[in-house]
């Protein structure tokens, strides 16, 4: 089995049925309309979000945080996952009526936990949401800059790509980017290829939140390539919510072909009935990758990950050492 990592995982979306469901038990709510037979049930982009934020509702305290982390990341390593890295939303934070500090460092405990526990490796990446507004996501950037806490290496945008214009944040990533953060941006997922090119042109990111409707622009992928811009892909993802019909009408192979940087990530895992486990069984599956291939992809998202470079050289070292 490849050893893994992954780059694009929602924390709040990570939250299996069983820690929804023992959360929904502590707040006295009743998850019938959102899991049926231990499984996340919806049919479109909308109500997709209504049992997001259902499930997402029900961490409110610092405890909470921390069990969520520490369950998705130990779940992680058991899959062989070396390397996590984690969206994180102050808005939602605040949503929950937890300061932003308190819900980073509440997430940072349940990763050290983790760590503790089996090894696994793990960073924060802090979001704004784009159809939140301009100005949430500034603070959003202005928090990720000045926390100190020592797990949160970078800053993206995610949330609805229909809202907005990717001009509108330039300011937030320059904040980001003078405070050394590494830089993503959801792109190119429910947006065509355009959304990918305008994040390429204002952004200025090492790395694409998805990006597969680059596809579409056979220019566009070539500047990726030649960029070295790194693809966050979530096939899985990108299947449930029928972005694509198909894994056979999938671009990966097609992008990896062309010679861009891909690496397999899950998203909102339990959502999209996946794990970072699947999406490399679906890559083996149906993308024709063998075992040798898939180590490389691993190799990718280390060598794109937001880590000092002693850090990036021990996960390196244990790639290397499994490969033997």
């Amino acid at each position: 089995m490849p050893l893994k990592a992954e780059l694009h995982c929602h924390i709040e979306g990570a939250a299996a049925p069983e820690l929804v469901i023992r959360q929904a038990q502590k707040y006295g709510k009743d998850t019938s309309p959102y899991i049926r037979d231990g499984s996340f049930v919806w049919h479109d982009f909308s109500s997709f979000l209504a049992a997001y934020d259902f499930s997402s509702d029900l961490f409110r305290t610092e405890e909470d945080y921390a069990r969520l982390a520490d369950h998705y990341l130990t779940s992680l390593a058991r899959d062989g996952a070396i390397y996590s890295e984690i969206f994180t939303s102050p808005d939602h934070a605040t949503k929950a009526g937890l300061s932003p500090k308190a819900y980073t460092d509440a997430l940072g405990e349940g990763m050290a936990r983790a760590k503790a526990k089996t090894g696994i490796e793990g960073r924060m990446i802090v979001t704004g949401v784009r159809h939140i507004g301009v100005e949430a996501i500034e603070q959003a950037a202005r928090f990720a800059a000045r926390c100190g806490h020592p797990l949160v290496t970078g800053f993206g945008v995610a949330g609805d790509e229909r809202i907005g214009d990717l001009e509108d944040y330039v300011r937030a990533f320059e904040i980001a980017r003078e405070a050394g953060l590494g830089i993503t941006v959801h792109a190119g997922e429910l947006m065509g290829w355009e959304s990918v090119a305008a994040a390429l042109d204002h952004i200025r990111p090492s790395r694409i939140g998805h990006g597969v409707r680059a596809i579409e622009n056979p220019d566009l992928v070539r500047r990726i390539a030649d960029e070295g811009v790194v693809l966050e892909c979530c096939p899985g993802s990108n299947i449930a919510l029928k972005v694509f019909d198909s894994f056979a009408d999938h671009p990966f192979p097609a992008l990896k072909g062309a010679g861009c940087k891909v690496t397999l990530n899950s998203d909102d895992p339990p959502y999209f009935w996946t794990s970072l486990k699947r999406e490399y069984d679906i890559a083996a599956e149906h993308f024709s990758m063998n075992d040798k291939a898939l180590t490389a992809v691993t190799r990718t998202a280390i060598e794109a990950a937001f880590v000092d470079r002693k850090t990036r050289a021990a996960l390196l070292a244990r790639l290397n050492g499994a490969g033997r």
